[in-house]
């Protein structure tokens, strides 16, 4: 959020890559990896396009594992 305009403030900080990547990681790796589709947010990023799409795959064989077993 911003502040009042032309003041140059931001009334909100940002949240940093270790926090995005530890919800990612306790099970927000789909919505992760959607948000980084849609909106072409933290493509760039070596640790973000390899470790969200494997903590994907990851929860996706410890799902299937859990109610196929």
């Amino acid at each position: 959020l911003m502040g009042p305009q032309g003041t140059g403030v931001l009334l909100c900080g940002r949240v940093p890559e270790r926090t995005l990547l530890l919800i990612a990681a306790i099970g927000g790796s789909l919505g992760s990896l959607l948000g980084m589709l849609i909106a072409h947010h933290k493509t760039r990023k070596a640790k973000f396009y390899i470790l969200v799409p494997l903590l994907l795959v990851l929860h996706a064989a410890a799902a299937g594992w859990y109610f196929l077993r």
